[in-house]
């Protein structure tokens, strides 16, 4: 009988499969069409401070072997999120979540992170550092190791719960990044987040996206982030949440060898709503094939 458990800062999953932050809403959607509690668990919508409306459109865009996204972190604020959704998800998800937060300076961040751990529901903070610094000039806090380092330390000073840092890809040596974060004392890191890319709409010779550019996710994406996943594998010895193009259970395999503990289905999730069960499911045949009877035996199996 195949092992699929796996332990992600001191909590243990039932198997390693989380759908992404923002695609898989606040779960109480996709729990009528299967028991969510099947997964290990999931990252739900990111969350700010204040309620977003998100950016204008066209935010979506296809591309091949994956999608563009401009969104814009569309959410009700953090006080809503509290008050309405996770009474909501309770009821159909009962185990520890994971609450997705993004912010716009230190301040935020640390007020975000403060309100949502104090909530029963949530089992681990994961904190979104692509987001851009409005008091450092409009660059993400996650392209430079000492702003990464400078949100980490604010947030843990804040919290009890653990607090994994998802890295941005867009940057020359994401291993650096996820260095300074375990040196801030971060208890995980998550990676990666979307590549900035665009589109143009040949007949309007515009581009294709309101805001210009977005975030590309999907198939194409995945070799990047197992390459960066091994090599912040390689340079951490905190446990890391691979994500980028994930679609089937050897894509998960594929991860666990590149050094991530868990694995977060994001793109997938709107192409086939039972993507993540689907992968569950095809897990333990996966792992007979290539001889894995516990899949946390093989977690940075290809360092």
């Amino acid at each position: 009988m195949a092992d699929l458990r796996v332990e992600l800062c001191g909590i243990e999953l039932d198997n390693p499969i989380i759908p992404a932050s923002g695609t898989f809403g606040y779960g109480y959607e996709f729990a009528e069409l299967y028991d969510i509690n099947i997964l290990g668990t999931f990252s739900f919508k990111g969350t700010t401070r204040e309620p977003r409306f998100g950016n204008p459109t066209p935010r979506i865009a296809e591309t091949a072997s994956g999608m563009l996204n401009a969104v814009g972190l569309q959410n009700p604020g953090v006080e809503k999120v509290i008050s309405e959704e996770l009474p909501k998800m309770k009821k159909v998800f009962h185990k520890k979540v994971m609450a997705n937060v993004s912010g716009f300076s230190l301040d935020d961040y640390v007020y975000t992170c403060e309100r949502l751990d104090s909530c029963e529901e949530v089992g681990w903070l994961e904190v979104n550092i692509s987001c851009p610094n409005v008091h450092g000039g409009g660059m993400s806090f996650g392209t430079s190791s000492e702003s990464a380092a400078e949100v980490t330390r604010a947030v843990k000073k804040a919290v009890k719960k653990p607090v994994i840092i998802k890295l941005s890809p867009n940057v020359t040596d994401i291993a650096e990044i996820a260095k300074a974060c375990e040196g801030a004392g971060a208890d995980g890191i998550s990676l990666i987040n979307t590549l900035l890319a665009m589109r143009i709409d040949l007949k309007t010779r515009k581009p294709l996206l309101k805001n210009t550019t977005g975030g590309l996710s999907g198939p194409a994406v995945f070799p990047v982030a197992l390459r960066m996943v091994y090599q912040c594998a390689k340079a951490v010895k905190i446990p890391i949440v691979g994500m980028g193009g994930v679609s089937s259970a050897e894509d998960v395999i594929e991860m666990a060898l590149a050094g991530a503990t868990a694995v977060e289905i994001g793109a997938e999730n709107l192409v086939n709503p039972f993507a993540c069960r689907d992968i569950i499911e095809a897990l333990p045949a996966a792992m007979e094939k290539y001889k894995i009877d516990k899949l946390s035996d093989i977690i940075g199996g290809a360092i």
